[in-house]
């Protein structure tokens, strides 16, 4: 085992009441929307080695920001920011739909390296059946899929869509997730709230033909909704056959239902919604373990007459169906104040604290990334000074797989009598893949549990499954504390404490105690 890093720390500094409310296991992730380069790359900027910076720079920044998880587009439009068998090079890569990044990388690749460099999970954010963003506009490549079988879209708008009533173009779309899935380190696939597109007033969505030739004796909504139960279906199959703990998720609308419509439905006042406009169930998919995760996009603010976050926080919350909720929070509201609230200055944190106290909930997702460049009412320093200031471990997926790592194996020495040295390396006995390690310190007179559900003596977290080296500079401003390191797999499990030292400083001299 080769040591290959040496992180020398600052002493332990014992934390207090800012930490009161903060989870220890919490998801912090981040939208990167790469369609018509909303976050990532610029707009113009298609050389390879200015994206690979700036993406370099987003991560460091939402790293700072106390973020654990980056949901970046990587399909928007059937096209690719990797290298794709199915689907062209996208324009919002090169500027050119089918033109390959120069100097030649594949972005996909980079991006995961970067994130988990950073002790991140990667969510790879899919569009399902949009086509054509814009189709006076858009660069369409001649071996887009669009040329290749027109007949599997439909035009709606001034975009091209997949027909979710055509088996063929489904199993087109189960392949390129197959695909993704099989090749890269992904964590999770994540797929937006674009199933059916939203209606446009006054236009019926094109696929009457397709729902007369189906021969279906379903009714025409309960037809869409099928279709769309029958790729969701067949995509988690195919994702959990390739990887186990690669994950599923899902971006709903925030409104599944109104009560007006289903006594089960949200207190609620939705213009459209999931299951009667999108023909999106989503309980049915939780409810049948389809999904891993829902991530429901309850941009709206507290108190909203409409859609009231306070009101779909607690629905969700209601329908987990014991999957992971996320939430999602409408930052970019922040920079407009068009709607009611997001004026208020509070209404990030308070969005933050509501939400903790639901146990079935499991943090949280921002849309998107370039809000956070400007820094609306200062929020990201609530969240590093405050929300988020110590880090937070992504929350298990126990139904995945409930396989704890066993504790790292650690060699400790002392030198100059205030120096600690340990090195960490994996237990040769492990059969889960390892993510990190968790440092963790506290002194010997607390009689709190430092494995409890508060990061409260979160030292740091290693991104070095293979072994690292630690060395510390102990304080004297404590007569004695302890090290404990932990052991994280794939699927986010904690191994059991490994206790590495207890230390005491008789007669102004540091050493192990040996009980």
């Amino acid at each position: 085992m080769k040591i290959k890093s040496v992180f020398l720390l600052t002493p332990l500094i014992i934390l207090f009441s800012s930490l009161l409310g903060q989870p220890k296991y919490e998801f912090r992730g981040v939208w990167i929307a790469t369609v018509d380069n909303i976050d990532w790359p610029v707009s113009g900027q298609w050389d390879s080695e200015k994206q690979k910076e700036d993406f370099k720079r987003i991560l460091d920044m939402h790293q700072r920001n106390g973020m654990n998880a980056m949901i970046v587009q990587v399909r928007p439009a059937a096209d690719a920011f990797y290298p794709s068998q199915y689907e062209p090079w996208s324009q919002w890569l090169t500027g050119e739909q089918g033109k390959p990044p120069s100097p030649y990388y594949d972005p996909l690749q980079f991006m995961i390296e970067e994130t988990h460099k950073r002790g991140m999970e990667f969510h790879a954010w899919l569009n399902p059946y949009r086509a054509n963003f814009n189709i006076n506009t858009a660069s369409i490549a001649s071996n887009h899929i669009t040329r290749i079988h027109p007949e599997w879209f439909l035009t709606y708008g001034d975009k091209k869509y997949f027909n979710p009533g055509n088996k063929e173009a489904q199993k087109f779309v189960v392949n390129v997730v197959q695909d993704i899935v099989k090749r890269y380190d992904v964590d999770a696939i994540h797929m937006d709230d674009y199933f059916y597109p939203y209606r446009i007033p006054g236009k019926e969505f094109p696929d009457e033909q397709s729902y007369k030739n189906s021969g279906t004796k379903l009714k025409k909504d309960d037809w869409r909704r099928s279709n769309v139960d029958s790729i969701i279906l067949a995509l988690s199959n195919v994702i959990k056959q390739e990887k186990k703990f690669c994950r599923f998720g899902i971006s709903p609308f925030a409104v599944w239902r109104n009560k007006k419509d289903d006594p089960r439905g949200s207190d609620s006042k939705a213009g459209q919604t999931n299951y009667d406009d999108l023909y999106a169930d989503i309980l049915l998919w939780l409810k049948k373990g389809w999904i891993d995760y829902v991530t429901p996009q309850l941009y709206r603010g507290i108190n909203d007459d409409k859609v009231a976050y306070e009101k779909l926080l607690d629905w969700w919350s209601r329908h987990s169906y014991d999957k992971h909720i996320y939430i999602g929070h409408g930052i970019y509201r922040g920079l407009t104040n068009e709607s009611p609230g997001w004026g208020d200055p509070n209404q990030i944190p308070e969005q933050i604290k509501l939400l903790r106290r639901y146990p079935n909930v499991q943090g949280s997702v921002y849309f998107s990334s370039k809000t956070f460049e400007k820094n609306p009412f200062g929020w990201n320093d609530s969240l590093q000074n405050e929300y988020y200031k110590y880090p937070a471990l992504l929350p298990p997926m126990r139904w995945i797989d409930n396989e704890k790592p066993w504790p790292p194996i650690v060699e400790r020495s002392i030198s100059n009598d205030s120096v600690v040295h340990l090195k960490v390396r994996p237990d040769p006995r492990n059969r889960v893949e390892l993510k990190y390690y968790v440092i963790y310190q506290y002194p010997m007179e607390s009689h709190s549990d430092p494995f409890g559900n508060t990061p409260k003596y979160f030292s740091r977290i290693v991104v070095k499954p293979e072994g690292f080296e630690y060395i510390d500079v102990l304080s004297s401003s404590h007569f004695s504390y302890r090290y404990v390191i932990t052991s994280v797999g794939r699927n986010n499990n904690e191994s059991d404490l490994s206790e590495i030292a207890i230390l005491v400083q008789p007669g102004g001299k540091w050493e192990f105690y040996k009980p």
